[in-house]
């Protein structure tokens, strides 16, 4: 497991790229943070290229998150973050037909484990066969795990406990981390990273504070 817990900025509201991904990244391209994402829907194609081109200029490291639910989507959304460069295909559960479009390229993959249903995704079945899911995913070769802990109706803590004793891989935890309860929570568990979007535009954090107040106050509680 990794000693250090990171921050991944997702420009995303409701697992919704924001319309002005763009402004918001250029108001933040300065904090404290390497690691910035965006998911596959809100916006499109050219617009993400030109996001994605600007995070790469400032040296980010940059995430595409795969919520929309189809095979059809799944594949086309693969090809789309080839086509980007970007650094971590993260999200979807077609894991067989997406590890073929990644291979030879530099894009690494840690899809979802466990039942996804909904938008913005929610994460169902027993603990059991989520953890009997990350086994397989690591075994077909997947980088990471995307886990939605706090997107699950029963024990997150508990889940991502018992998924750690078996993945060796390393693990995101994405999906409505809003309390400085739950980022200490990813830091006692010591998971590789785990991702804020809505929270931070909803200012969960610093309630009378801009955008950058709520990144560099969570970004304090991390390093503290």
């Amino acid at each position: 497991m990794t000693e250090v817990t990171d921050l991944i900025f997702f420009l995303t509201y409701s697992d919704v790229t924001v319309y002005n991904a763009i402004d918001v990244f250029e108001e933040t391209k300065g904090m404290e943070v390497k690691y910035f994402g965006f998911k596959d829907v809100g916006l499109p194609k050219e617009k993400l290229k030109e996001l994605h081109t600007r995070m790469k200029k400032e040296g980010k490291t940059t995430f595409l998150e795969v919520v929309t639910a189809t095979k059809e989507d799944n594949v086309r959304s693969t090809k789309m973050a080839v086509e980007l460069g970007v650094d971590y295909l993260i999200g979807g559960t077609y894991v067989k037909e997406t590890l073929p479009l990644i291979k030879g390229t530099s894009v690494k993959y840690f899809p979802y484990i466990g039942k996804i249903v909904g938008h913005p995704c929610l994460l169902r079945g027993t603990i059991q066969e989520i953890v009997k899911d990350a086994k397989r995913v690591e075994g077909l070769g997947a980088g990471g795990i995307d886990l939605l802990a706090y997107r699950y109706d029963r024990d997150p803590v508990k889940l991502i406990e018992s998924v750690q004793k078996v993945a060796k891989i390393p693990m995101i935890v994405a999906g409505s981390i809003d309390s400085f309860e739950r980022v200490r929570k990813m830091l006692d568990l010591k998971v590789w990273a785990f991702t804020i979007g809505s929270a931070f535009f909803d200012k969960k954090f610093v309630t009378e504070g801009t955008l950058n107040d709520q990144i560099k106050a969570v970004v304090k509680e991390i390093s503290k």
